[in-house]
């Protein structure tokens, strides 16, 4: 394995960049919080291919990561030559100029699968460094003028579906679910030096389907879920969704607080979203049609009893895509069928559900009173979070497939496609 350096920056320009003021960041996958809620005003609400587009960056490869923004920059994964070389691109976000690329050419084994090309995890940055992870091939880190800080393998990810849970920075420490596979782990790393600092395995891992034969788990396992920070019972702890159960992690060591069972299915223990959560509530969807649950944080060992508020297995839909809790109520967009739904988050009552255009892989993310959500098609969706029922504000066709979900900085939105990454403005 090596590192491939396509563009360097003059040393004056970059300096310029990095002074440059940082406008509103949307540094990690599904924001600052992790929550999919911005704080951004005045967005737009339409947009085509001649409405609204700042910039239009071609890529050169697919891959269902999502762009992130911070400090003046857009950074985005892809993968190319059927996933030996990935590579992480930084944009100018004013001018969508692709500013350096760093690829990491690997050749080993790891399997995927069609529907997930080799760029499945979204990069984070705290405004000077960048991190990326790019499954077997490592974790990377870079400075914001495309010099590498240093690489780590924080374990060894082998499912048929390949990898996508997305690194978070919390303080001085990089978070990660490593896996899915037999290795198993939420793992913390030093942002400044890539060192290991503690690793907590989670027991039960596969590498594709749990074939014990005990009846239990006859499907395939695995979590794709990205961890969140929050704060429980006054002190910040990880949430992160396993193949099992909910897990709460102390930041410091690693140690697991709390846990909270009810993921597993007859169709395989599979969790693609991450926590879905607001104030002491915790909502987990599970994937391939798998159950819903929402229970109460707090407490030490297993709260399941004590917690959990509710669960339901049947006739659930197919869930990629996070959604968010406003008041209330969870809104969540689905990816098969694309139906958009709202549920009463303390009984899991469905208040109501729409059909969309297309099926949703990517998140729902609230935005100025608005939600927005990208489907499959390239299209996507705004509308109201009522209620009462579906209320639709703009259907947004850029009519090129789209796994991905929307970032939203400074008035602005970037898009992922298939093809290329959109800046969305009205400036």
């Amino acid at each position: 394995m090596r590192s491939l350096n396509f563009w360097v920056l003059p040393a004056v320009f970059l300096a310029a960049l990095l002074n440059a003021a940082k406008a509103g960041d949307w540094p990690a996958f599904r924001g600052p919080d992790g929550n999919g809620i911005s704080v951004e005003k005045n967005v737009p609400t339409e947009w085509g291919p001649k409405k609204n587009i700042k910039w239009r960056f071609k890529l050169p490869g697919m891959g269902n990561s999502s762009p992130i923004v911070s400090n003046g920059r857009v950074f985005l994964t892809c993968a190319t030559e059927q996933g030996s070389k990935r590579s992480l691109f930084c944009f100018d976000r004013k001018s969508g100029e692709a500013l350096w690329v760093k690829s990491v050419e690997f050749n080993g084994n790891e399997a995927t699968h069609k529907t997930n090309p080799y760029a499945g995890s979204s990069p984070v940055a705290n405004g000077k460094r960048v991190v990326v992870w790019h499954g077997n091939a490592g974790l990377f880190c870079y400075d914001f003028a495309g010099k590498e800080l240093w690489q780590q393998n924080p374990g060894s990810v082998q499912h048929t579906w390949g990898y996508g849970s997305s690194p978070i920075i919390h303080g001085q420490k990089i978070i990660m679910n490593v896996g899915p596979g037999a290795e198993t782990a939420l793992v913390a790393l030093d942002l400044n030096s890539g060192d290991i600092l503690w690793k907590t395995d989670e027991p039960g891992g596969a590498n594709d389907r749990d074939d014990r034969g005990d009846g239990l788990n006859p499907g395939y396992i695995g979590s794709w879920s990205t961890p969140v920070v929050t704060k429980v019972e006054g002190e910040d702890q990880i949430v992160c969704i396993m193949p099992t159960r909910v897990v709460g992690y102390e930041p410091e060591d690693g140690q697991i607080i709390w846990s909270c069972d009810g993921m597993p299915s007859p169709r395989g223990n599979l969790v693609y979203t991450s926590p879905i959560i607001s104030s002491d509530l915790c909502v987990a969807l599970g994937g391939f049609k798998g159950p819903a649950l929402a229970f109460k944080m707090g407490g030490v060992g297993d709260i399941t009893k004590s917690n959990r508020l509710w669960r339901e297995a049947e006739k659930q839909p197919q869930r990629i895509g996070s959604g968010v809790i406003l008041g209330d109520h969870l809104f969540t967009a689905n990816a098969g069928p694309g139906t958009a739904q709202c549920i009463e988050v303390k009984t899991g009552k469905i208040v109501w559900e729409n059909r969309l255009g297309g099926d949703c892989w990517g998140s729902l993310i609230s935005v100025n009173g608005l939600l927005y959500v990208t489907d499959q098609n390239g299209t996507t969706t705004v509308f109201k979070p009522s209620t009462e029922k579906f209320d639709l504000v703009a259907d947004n066709r850029l009519n090129e497939p789209s796994n991905a979900t929307p970032a939203f900085s400074d008035g602005e939105i970037f898009i992922r496609t298939d093809q290329a990454i959109y800046c969305i403005s009205e400036k």
